[in-house]
């Protein structure tokens, strides 16, 4: 049985799609759909149903997958041995959607030139849900926001950015007082259930402002759009660049305000350990 086969039908049965499944493959949909085909062939049975655009498994579908994530497992478990822990087979890396844009791009390009062996696949996502991801063992290094608990002792850290508060503001708008125009104008809160609106939110804690508030969201660039538009202001953590074009927007740093830290959390060992140091190497090199 050829693997990539298993793989692409356990992607498949994810996404509910196979244009989806195809576009994380880096495949046509047409070669995912020959795949999937070859795959019932040998096996002798349907494994997924059609409905519309939607796929989902079958009860036999069902059956094998229950096996497929631990066969596909103990490949990329194999393939790491065969390389006599040289760095080689797939990492599973996730990463929050501002270091995606402003961070992992720099960090893959040497990784690829580095270290070609290594496969990688990304998994976006919020700080909080990457982290449990990374401790439930679905992913091999996570860059996310540092939680503002201890990290445990079976994962290490390296921090790559500091980013303080700052107040975002339209261009044009005078700023004498930081804390007199927030009371001032509507206030855009960074989403609380993220690690980093946490940090903001105990700034204006500390600092007892009681602000208009409007709206909460957790999409950092969606916050910058619309103070660029004049709807409110906000304050967010200084991400790494490229922030979204065409925004005339002033910053204010906010001293008195924590640091969010974005940096790259990994389990100590695993069956991967090798990959996993060789992108933390990179990572390093970023600094």
């Amino acid at each position: 049985m050829d693997t990539r086969f298993l793989e692409s039908f356990v992607t498949v049965a994810s996404c509910g799609s196979i244009a989806e499944a195809a576009r994380r493959l880096n495949l046509t949909p047409a070669a995912v759909a020959q795949r999937l085909r070859a795959l019932e062939a040998e096996l002798g049975h349907s494994l997924v149903s059609r409905t519309g655009r939607t796929v989902r498994p079958t009860a036999s579908g069902l059956a094998v997958l229950a096996e497929a994530h631990a066969l596909l497992e103990a490949t990329r478990a194999l393939k790491a041995a065969a390389a006599n822990d040289m760095p080689a087979g797939q990492l599973r890396l996730g990463a929050t959607a501002t270091a995606l844009t402003g961070l992992l791009p720099a960090i893959l390009a040497t990784l690829g030139q580095n270290f070609p062996r290594i496969e990688v696949f990304v998994r976006p996502g919020a700080s909080v849900d990457l982290y449990h991801a990374l401790l439930a063992g679905e992913c091999d290094a996570a860059i996310l926001v540092r939680p503002h608990f201890p990290i445990p002792k079976s994962h290490e850290w390296l921090t790559l950015r500091d980013e303080p508060l700052v107040l975002i503001a339209p261009e044009d708008t005078p700023i004498e007082d930081p804390h007199a125009a927030l009371t001032q104008a509507p206030f855009i809160r960074y989403d609380r259930n993220q690690w980093g609106g946490q940090i903001v939110d105990r700034y204006l804690r500390k600092q007892g402002l009681k602000l208009r508030e409007w709206l909460e969201l957790d999409a950092l660039d969606a916050i910058a759009a619309l103070v660029d538009r004049g709807l409110g202001l906000a304050i967010v953590p200084e991400w790494a660049p490229p922030w979204p074009e065409g925004l005339r927007l002033q910053k204010v740093r906010l001293d008195a305000g924590d640091v969010r830290q974005t940096g790259v959390l990994w389990g100590r060992s695993g069956p991967r350990i090798a990959a996993v140091r060789a992108f933390v190497e990179c990572c390093q090199q970023s600094l």
